[in-house]
């Protein structure tokens, strides 16, 4: 994906100590830029990525050349939100195949190749189909970053991120700022002090999601017991249907409709 090429450095996984690469000058008008969450907040640390988003939007206004996106787990139809930014910055968990809760941060052409090496989810794929497509229409950002963390939990419905993971999201959006200053993509306001996804619906915000999340003993992890106790008995080989309990002309019961 040649388009996708990120100033001075290209297939890299940088490692955090080094600098970002910067363009060689920066641009007298910033170019269109996306920075995009993306993941799954049901899914523990497959959140990441929005919950990044969601303090990025709480905190800091940006001119109108910046567009700050939760895409969830829409996959395909990021393409053209994708299509239209020179700059595209993503936010995922990714395995990596690090110790639980390591930040790393990829650029350039290396990005879609780190984004589907182990794939912890759909939207993963899908992401990559984006990119690809996107190169397909002649529309692929020129500039990528990815900024991902290892999950420490994904197994776990309704759960939220580990703390592990929850701490990377400060150090996450640094350095995503520090790669938009090399285009002169500067925050016009910033309050450190917000914290929390003000545009997310307050289900949904981090705090509200903490702690109206019922306990494990009356929202059983793994399946509802009251279900999996009334499970119907297997049908056993010798007691399936005979092709002539299915023909037609044998009455079928039928279902009484509801009122």
């Amino acid at each position: 994906m040649s388009p996708c090429r990120s100033p001075g450095r290209t297939d890299a996984a940088a490692d955090l100590r080094d600098p970002l690469p910067k363009p060689a000058e920066s641009p007298a008008a910033p170019p269109r830029a996306l920075v995009l969450g993306i993941g799954n907040l049901l899914w523990a640390d497959e959140g990441f990525g929005v919950r990044c988003i969601e303090v990025m939007a709480a905190r800091y206004r940006f001119a109108d050349k910046l567009s700050l996106l939760d895409g969830g787990t829409q996959g395909i139809y990021l393409v053209d939100q994708v299509r239209s930014a020179e700059v595209l910055v993503v936010f995922d968990a990714v395995d990596y195949g690090l110790p639980p809760g390591t930040l790393k941060r990829v650029v350039g052409d290396a990005v879609p190749r780190f984004l589907g090496a182990k794939k912890m989810s759909l939207h993963q794929t899908g992401f990559q189909e984006v990119l690809a497509l996107a190169d397909l229409l002649g529309g692929a950002p020129r500039h990528l970053l990815l900024v991902g963390v290892q999950p420490v939990a994904l197994d776990d419905f309704g759960g939220s991120l580990r703390p592990a993971v929850k701490a990377q999201i400060e150090p996450a959006i640094d350095i995503a700022l520090d790669y938009l200053a090399g285009f002169n993509i500067h925050p016009l306001i910033a309050d450190r002090a917000l914290a929390t996804g003000a545009r997310s619906h307050s289900a949904l915000d981090l705090a509200s999601y903490e702690a109206g999340r019922p306990s494990a003993e009356s929202a059983c992890r793994v399946g509802d017991a009251r279900l999996l106790s009334r499970r119907a008995p297997r049908r056993h080989l010798s007691t399936a249907p005979s092709p002539t309990d299915l023909h037609p002309s044998n009455p079928q019961p039928t279902r009484e409709p509801r009122p």
